[in-house]
């Protein structure tokens, strides 16, 4: 799931230098990320049926060996094309992965044990996207692109070897025939909106092929709403929002997830563009807000018995708000220990809310729904994670960043990225007044299962179940 998560953010940054090597046009290279966030929008929704009905396991190996063998095809391809090809078939292994990697997690750890999992899950749900930039600006510079692709195959291999002998085989009897109008639909829809929120920024939102696709996109995902909502086993059951804690955590998780990718794409640039620094040093530059994550995710035992579960998420949000905008006003040029300071604290006061998101969400969860759980949760952080990046990609171009060139060039905007920035603190603003409406009653039963249930027997080596 590390691998994965991180894939998203490590191509960012190699872009340049994969243009310069083929010969083409910076702007060409956009469909390397395109391609593979469609082919991950495509793949998702149907993820939880899958391991349902073909068995977590199986699946999930699957998943990890197309993507790792993708991986070994993007480091070899020797033009745009086939690269782009690579990265389709990478991202449908990355759109099966993550959903059926948390069901199985979350079926086979008890209520009381999840916390400590969904510590374990801040490193690839927040931390690996921090590191990404980091990994692809130190192999652009020092190795070669194609080594933000060679790095995934060792992992992968010792992974499916480990998954092989560990991972215990799950299927959901019930899990019905595939829902094919559903999946018709969400393939489409998603595929089309995930393509007009990325393509955007770019092209212009009033392109006539941004307008028609995301319109059309937009319609066939109503319409597969509308399907799935009637259908008695829908591929993506949106039934199971009807219960409160379910349906308030995901969309905090949403909004939380837009903020974090939201710095992690406007800071980078606006550091860039200031100071002239490299891929890898705006990469360093973001890297203490990662390690004020795993600080919070080490806090979050001690914190959540103080100040309660409910308590933790809107205060983490609230701080982080406030932190958002000091960033904000101080710009990049300011003390570079000040805002590392400031990163930091953002790890450290989000990673609060995003842990405390994970183990609490999936609470009311039985385990024959866990995998349409997860599925419908990592949906939703897709989606309006995409939405949210397009949002602030459009008020840089509407704004306009111009240039660190002091001779000839357009001079540095800062404004542009000021309001960028502010723009992910609405998100987490969005997602606060959520969290405002969350009771310490809602989580009384994540609290007395700690507290009351005797502790399992843990073996030295753990079969682990899907």
């Amino acid at each position: 799931m590390f691998m994965v998560s991180m894939d998203g953010t490590i191509v960012n940054v190699i872009l340049p230098t994969i243009s310069k090597e083929f010969n083409i046009e910076p702007s060409s290279t956009s469909g390397i990320n395109v391609g593979y966030l469609v082919s991950l929008a495509v793949f998702l929704p149907v993820a939880g049926w899958l391991g349902d009905r073909f068995g977590t396991k199986k699946i999930f190996l699957m998943a990890l060996g197309v993507f790792t063998a993708a991986s070994l095809l993007c480091g070899f391809a020797n033009n745009l094309q086939t690269l782009n090809l690579f990265r389709v078939l990478q991202g449908a292994g990355g759109g099966v992965l993550t959903p059926v990697g948390m069901a199985i997690l979350f079926r086979t750890f008890s209520p009381e044990e999840r916390p400590k999992v969904s510590r374990s899950l801040v490193l690839p749900i927040a931390f690996a996207p921090a590191i990404g930039p980091i990994v692809g600006g130190f192999f652009a510079e020092q190795l070669s692109w194609r080594w933000a692709f060679y790095i995934n195959i060792p992992f992968g291999i010792i992974v499916l070897l480990f998954g092989l002998l560990f991972l215990k085989e799950h299927k959901e009897p019930a899990a019905g025939r595939l829902d094919l109008p559903g999946f018709v639909l969400s393939a489409a829809g998603f595929s089309m909106l995930m393509y007009a929120l990325n393509i955007g920024p770019s092209k212009g939102w009033g392109s006539p092929v941004i307008m028609y696709t995301g319109f059309v996109g937009f319609v066939f995902v109503c319409s597969f709403v509308l399907i799935e909502l009637r259908v008695n086993k829908p591929m993506l059951d949106l039934r199971l929002l009807s219960d409160r804690l379910f349906r308030t955590l995901g969309i905090i998780s949403s909004f939380s997830m837009a903020g974090l990718l939201g710095l992690l794409f406007v800071f980078p640039l606006m550091y860039q563009n200031a100071t002239n620094a490299t891929a890898l040093e705006s990469g360093l530059a973001t890297f203490p807000e990662a390690l004020g994550l795993m600080v919070a995710s080490r806090m979050m035992p001690w914190t959540s018995k103080k100040l309660g579960i409910h308590q933790v998420i809107w205060i983490g949000l609230l701080l982080t708000t406030m932190i958002f905008s000091v960033i904000s006003i101080v710009g990049p040029t300011a003390n570079s220990w000040f805002l590392r300071v400031l990163l930091f604290s953002v790890g450290i006061c989000l990673g609060h809310t995003v842990v405390a998101v994970q183990f609490s969400t999936f609470t009311n969860i039985t385990s024959a729904s866990m995998g349409r759980a997860t599925t419908l949760f990592n949906v939703q952080n897709r989606i309006v994670s995409a939405f949210g990046v397009a949002i602030l990609a459009s008020i840089l171009g509407a704004v306009g960043t111009g240039s660190v060139e002091t001779t000839g060039g357009e001079p540095f905007n800062l404004a542009s990225y000021q309001f960028a920035l502010l723009g992910s603190a609405v998100f987490l603003i969005i997602a606060l007044l959520f969290a405002l409406s969350l009771r310490k009653e809602d989580f009384n039963a994540v609290m007395s299962k700690q507290v009351t249930a005797k502790p399992s027997h843990i073996e030295p080596v753990r079969r682990v179940s899907g």
